[in-house]
């Protein structure tokens, strides 16, 4: 869950970081910072709502071209009608239907993206799923948060990363402060989690293993010379969005209800701001892990944040990669 994701353990070890170490002014990073965005072209998975669509209205009022990656045709399709409504009919966007928790779909909708998109300036990997009450199963026989927030990203990325890299472009993945509330490692004995799942501790977990894959396809991409290559990792803090309820418990869902009106939490289009920053800004040092930088990463100017050092452990992001390639049948080559 990239929005909600430490509700439910607010005093962690994150803090606010001092106004003076934001790069980007006591504001933070805003879209005021974006140009005319006009032969830029940037394919975003999850816009039917929260901070993915906010993100694509924002990057299309810039002129961008926009390509959305969305499972429901339906909600796609009111998407599409709603920003067309609110921007005209003048702006480039399109949809491809893509399902995260079926490895075939991602196969399907990232070759319709080859065939169709001749340049991708940024992958923003945004679409996720929470909060899960019960132990449930991708038809690849995942565990769904793993499935959808690991496995179908990390596949997309690689089927993908040939005409990214062609681009010069970007892998910009949507993380959560979650990861650092369950273990602090991958649970590789047992990734289904079939012998002690929690809604909370598979999340946090799916949360980890996207943020691990970043640091290591940044180690992969030096290694390989290609260094116009960047790949970057965000969270949105707690946003106003419809994650919990689209697959959080009654229980979750209800305390959310009560709390996403609060001050603690902020409006959908804030939590775009990082992963538009990231996908946009020039010069952003890729090594960082960039969100809210208010208390506890809730809200705040965007800017820097304090990753914890389990999340760039190099032997066990080198071991995920590796099962990640082979659970998804995918060599995911930069060389």
């Amino acid at each position: 869950m990239p929005t909600t994701n430490n509700w439910s353990k607010h005093n962690q070890r994150n803090s606010t970081l001092p106004m003076s170490k934001n790069q980007f002014s006591e504001q933070g990073w805003t879209p005021s910072r974006l140009g005319d965005l006009s032969g830029k072209t940037y394919v975003i998975t999850g816009t039917t709502s929260g901070t993915g669509f906010e993100a694509a209205k924002i990057l299309l009022a810039k002129k961008a071209s926009v390509v959305m990656l969305n499972r429901n045709p339906k909600k796609a399709a009111d998407t599409l009608a709603e920003l067309k409504q609110a921007l005209g009919d003048s702006i480039h966007v399109s949809n491809i239907q893509m399902d995260l928790g079926e490895l075939a779909s991602v196969r399907k909708a990232a070759a319709e993206v080859l065939a169709t998109v001749p340049k991708i300036d940024a992958l923003i990997c945004n679409a996720a799923i929470a909060q899960v009450p019960s132990q449930t199963f991708t038809v690849d026989g995942f565990e769904s948060q793993m499935g959808v927030n690991h496995f179908g990203n990390f596949l997309l990325q690689a089927i993908l990363y040939p005409r990214i890299e062609a681009s010069i472009g970007r892998i910009v993945v949507v993380g959560s402060m979650g990861y650092n509330l369950g273990l602090k490692t991958i649970q590789f004995d047992d990734l289904n989690w079939d012998k002690n799942y929690s809604a909370n501790g598979v999340y946090s977990q799916s949360k980890l293993a996207q943020i691990m894959c970043v640091y290591e396809l940044q180690d992969r991409l030096n290694e390989a010379g290609k260094s116009d290559v960047k790949s970057y990792a965000c969270h949105p803090g707690a946003s106003r969005t419809s994650l919990i309820k689209t697959s959080g418990g009654l229980l979750t869902r209800f305390v959310w209800q009560l709390m996403k009106w609060s001050p603690l939490v902020q409006s959908a289009e804030k939590g775009a701001y990082p992963m538009l920053m990231c996908a946009t800004e020039p010069d952003l040092d890729q090594t960082k892990f960039y969100g809210p930088t208010g208390r506890s990463y809730w809200t705040g100017p965007v800017g820097e944040c304090t990753l914890e050092p389990h999340a760039k452990d190099k032997a066990v992001a080198t071991k995920l990669w590796d099962i990640s390639e082979e659970k998804t049948s995918v060599k995911f080559s930069v060389a």
